[in-house]
């Protein structure tokens, strides 16, 4: 089976620690996050993977190389500009029918071939992991009419979310609707795809999902990683 990780980023948020190398080489555990994901697509079954790059490419290419040492045949597709996230696969001239896409900053315990396996059972062109999140907002929030009369008050209210794991699997047909050398994200084909009323699958997952984005979400990790071993396998 073959995955493609995005990692052509600038990983902004996750500044200092991304001062001199990008985010997929931050180190957790000992190992650079994309090294833990490459880890994990060994283990089910991917082993022909791509990886799209643009900023400090060469630092990424040079840390993993062809993959032959973690049993992988990794493959590198350079953006000549930032593309965003969804528009530089089509710069990715061997694509299968059907492909993982994975950010390359994501730590978690899902089990990736049952991901695939459900996609293609679904016939969709694109599926979803998806993962429950609960929000707190630690003010009290004010809901106002027109002309500004308070309507109603929640002091610090949990707003129950599902969101993108950033994790996919795309059918390679929907490519079809991705404009060529523009950026074009995940947020643009989602709703390019709603438009065209095309069906979206979830897979919803209740298991470890960490999206190493913010400083904090980078502490959190390392702490969880101390606690729970198989998240580096």
């Amino acid at each position: 089976m073959q995955a493609v990780i995005l990692a052509g980023g600038k990983g902004t948020r996750l500044q200092p620690h991304t001062t001199e190398i990008p985010k997929p080489l931050v180190p957790l555990g000992g190992k650079p996050i994309i090294e833990i994901l490459i880890g994990r697509l060994k283990r089910h079954g991917f082993s022909d993977i791509s990886i799209c790059v643009n900023h400090l490419a060469h630092l990424i290419s040079a840390v993993l190389d062809d993959g032959r040492r973690f049993g992988v045949n990794i493959s590198y597709s350079l953006e000549d500009t930032p593309l965003s996230t969804v528009a530089p696969l089509k710069l990715l001239g061997n694509l299968a029918d059907r492909f993982l896409v994975a950010n390359g900053d994501i730590l978690t315990d899902l089990d990736l071939a049952a991901l695939y396996e459900y996609h293609v059972k679904t016939g969709a062109k694109l599926t979803v992991a998806t993962h429950r999140r609960l929000n707190k907002i630690d003010y009290g929030v004010i809901g106002t009419d027109s002309s500004g009369r308070v309507t109603s008050f929640d002091e610090k209210p949990v707003f129950d979310l599902t969101v993108s794991m950033g994790i996919y699997v795309f059918s390679k047909a929907i490519l079809e609707v991705v404009p060529d050398g523009k950026p074009f994200g995940f947020d643009d084909l989602m709703l390019r795809l709603l438009e065209l009323n095309e069906p979206i699958a979830t897979y919803p997952f209740d298991g470890y999902w960490m999206d190493i984005g913010r400083p904090d979400d980078y502490v959190q990790a390392k702490e969880d990683i101390k606690t729970n071993k198989d998240l580096l396998m």
